[in-house]
């Protein structure tokens, strides 16, 4: 029971009930003072036609009074009769005063409510042609014992109408859940590890937009495992390789077969598959801390030109044995000595122009130029001036294809494995995830022609 009130359905329902009751109760505490003030002046209206009759015809007066007794009822009113010298014969004898008698024998008619000994009565008094009157009266109570007969009548209706609410809130409540139960279902099969669950969007709009979002996360979940299966499998594999070369030197050395004056070119060669496999695991484990949620920066004013110029002198003597031109270009336009700054983590900054310059030497052949630039990027009235450093090589470049994919994990590795010099495929998504916690803006400029080389640009905002 406690497990259905907290469902969908259960809320609707007790939500539907709730109403219901709240309408009832409002509907007979508004109701039953307006049938009983309704019934008040039926009553006097009724009374007043009465009194008017037996005005208009005395000599039938018994007559009528006997018939409208035997239709209504013998306590349905009381007549009384007032003489001309004023004497009221009857039970109005304790009820009118002495001015009301006037009053009638004035002429004049008298329709009034009356108090006596905590009693209300509806008094109608109508004078006579030949002198006197005629006073009909009925007690309130009477007329409210009446009208709790209709009350209870309407009572009946609205509990039958609170039990209608209630089946139809019911039923509401199950058709609205049910959609969402076979989501939910999906959900937990998904969950599970089931892919490719086929679920058919139902319901109001709300629930139906629930269910397209549930496929459409389905759809994402299966692409993105296959591409993290595709890469695990290329991953594995190159990992593989350094591995088995290592294993088979090693058991040569094991068995005696690799002759002494080889030992320092299988040792260079270990050392080299060891340091493979090293780049590896630290690429790996660089993606992995830049998922988690607390990765550090440490935040700072970085004077672009100098972090450019440590680039380009860190860079320098691998280009040169690479046969590469390095090149530095500062298009600052600030005066002689002024620096210009952003504010990031500088560190982090580098890791990231040291990773594109890397990959850029990879690709760039001998006596090829690799460039790299620092610009300003003016971005005019009410924008901010940003700080872009380039790096462009002169490798086989990308196509815009590439360039839309370039920085998915592994995504140009197995694209342009075995076709080009290419590193563990996990470079430049570092860099782009690298780039996002800057706050900086990393992006690829796809080749015009198929040996113009690629330009890989950080953007940062000017301090």
């Amino acid at each position: 029971m406690r497990a259905w009130l907290r469902s969908l359905a259960g809320g609707i329902t007790v939500v539907t009930a709730v109403v219901a009751i709240l309408a009832v109760l409002v509907t007979g505490l508004a109701a039953f003072p307006l049938i009983r003030a309704a019934a008040v002046g039926q009553a006097r209206s009724q009374l007043a036609r009465a009194a008017d009759a037996f005005a208009a015809a005395p000599a039938a007066s018994q007559a009528l009074d006997l018939r409208v007794r035997h239709v209504l009822g013998s306590d349905y009113y009381a007549l009384s009769v007032i003489a001309a010298d004023g004497t009221v014969t009857g039970p109005a004898g304790q009820v009118l005063g002495a001015g009301e008698v006037a009053r009638v024998l004035s002429g004049a008619t008298v329709s009034q409510t009356v108090n006596r000994a905590g009693v209300q009565l509806l008094v109608e008094a109508r004078p006579l042609n030949r002198g006197g009157g005629i006073v009909l009266t009925r007690s309130i109570k009477d007329v409210n014992a009446a009208s709790a007969q209709e009350f209870q009548r309407t009572l009946l209706a609205l509990a039958l109408g609170l039990v209608i609410a209630g089946l139809a809130g019911t039923l509401l409540a199950r058709r609205l859940a049910r959609p969402l139960v076979r989501t939910a279902a999906a959900a937990r099969r998904m969950a599970a590890g089931e892919r490719a669950v086929e679920l058919a969007p139902a319901g109001v709009t709300e629930v139906r937009e629930v269910g397209e979002a549930v496929n459409t996360l389905d759809h994402a979940l299966v692409a993105s495992e296959a591409r993290q299966r595709e890469f695990l499998l290329s991953i594995s594999h190159e990992i593989r390789t350094p591995l088995t070369a290592m294993r088979g030197y090693a058991e040569a050395m094991v068995d005696g077969l690799v002759p002494a004056r080889d030992m320092a070119d299988v040792g260079r060669t270990l050392a080299a598959q060891t340091d493979r496999l090293d780049g590896f695991v630290r690429d790996l484990l660089e993606l992995a801390r830049l998922e988690a949620d607390d990765f550090a920066l440490a935040e700072e004013p970085v004077d672009v030109a100098a972090l450019m110029g440590q680039v380009e002198a860190a860079w320098r003597g691998g280009a040169a044995q690479a046969g590469v031109l390095l090149e530095l270009r500062l298009e600052l336009g600030q005066d002689e000595g002024e620096p210009v700054v952003v504010v990031t983590d500088g560190a982090r900054l580098r890791q990231i122009v040291d990773g594109l310059v890397g990959n850029a030497l990879r690709v760039s052949p001998p006596g090829g130029p690799l460039v790299l630039a620092a610009r300003l990027e003016h971005a005019g009235a009410g924008g901010r001036d940003m700080v872009a450093l380039d790096v462009r090589d002169s490798g086989p470049g990308l196509t815009a294809e590439d360039a839309a994919v370039a920085f998915e994990r592994g995504v140009l590795y197995r694209r342009y494995a075995g076709q080009r010099p290419v590193g563990s495929g996990l470079g430049l998504s570092i860099a782009a995830r690298l780039a996002s916690r800057l706050g900086a803006r990393l992006s690829v400029e796809p080749a015009a022609t198929d040996d113009a080389g690629a330009t890989f640009c950080v953007r940062l905002p000017l301090a």
